[in-house]
């Protein structure tokens, strides 16, 4: 057996244990797990892409959610030398999972790159850093919607001005639970996808709607304003496949 067909068959096995760990965590928690799946290779490029649009320039960014840590896969080749990545992740089996990807990983050491994970919520990180790009796989639509006013809130603190927040959503939500869901959950996820639509108006530049992933899934790209007035940005809605 070659090392390239050795190195592949160790791929899928990874993948293949990354989705049964992800499907175990959701079992035990959906609301704060958020899918039944970790997200695929597409949505993790079109969450990353603000990274690697400012590269070759040292960034600070940050990672919340990372679950089992595809996104942060995509995302550590884009960091360019210099810059710095803090992962943000509350389940500790998932957290242990993302520092054992840290160390093992071959890019860091050619870039210099400094990466820390942190096992707490990103309302309660506590930090004096502000930052370049925020990519959130927090399952926003599963929060109550003081709990997405506190994270909103705290994203948009964390960034510098003309920074960018790039998360995602899973089409047909919406309709799903309003067909499966009793009324008052219903009405929470009404009441977060006003409190969304709300940032999205304001603070849009773009939304991607990305069908290879499972489920398919729109991300969208929020922008800090450069000045405190904030002036809604033009959107647009493009496709990637």
């Amino acid at each position: 057996m070659n090392d390239r067909t050795t190195s592949h068959d160790h791929v899928l096995a990874q993948r293949n244990a990354e989705g049964w760990m992800f499907l175990i965590e959701a079992a035990r928690d959906l609301r704060t797990t958020g899918a039944i799946a970790p997200s695929g290779k597409a949505l993790a490029r079109a969450l990353t892409d603000p990274v690697r649009a400012q590269a070759p320039h040292p960034l600070a960014v940050l990672e919340a959610g990372a679950g089992t840590g595809p996104v942060t896969r995509a995302l550590i080749p884009r960091l360019s030398r210099g810059s710095r990545l803090d992962i943000v992740e509350a389940n500790p089996r998932f957290a242990s999972r993302l520092r054992h990807l840290v160390t093992s990983h071959p890019h860091l050491t050619a870039t210099s790159a400094q990466v820390n994970v942190h096992q707490t919520y990103v309302e309660q990180l506590d930090t004096d850093q502000r930052y370049d790009v925020i990519v959130s796989g927090l399952p926003l639509t599963n929060f109550t919607p003081v709990q997405v006013e506190r994270i909103m809130a705290r994203y948009m603190g964390l960034l510098h001005p003309g920074g960018t927040l790039t998360y995602f959503a899973y089409l047909g939500t919406r309709k799903a639970r309003a067909l499966t869901a009793s009324r008052a959950e219903a009405r929470r996820h009404a009441a977060v996808d006003e409190i969304m639509a709300a940032y999205q108006h304001t603070y849009a530049t773009g939304r991607w709607t990305v069908w290879a992933n499972v489920p398919p899934a729109y991300v969208w790209h929020l922008q800090r304003p450069l000045v405190s007035a904030h002036q809604p940005t033009p959107q647009f809605d493009g496709t990637r496949r």
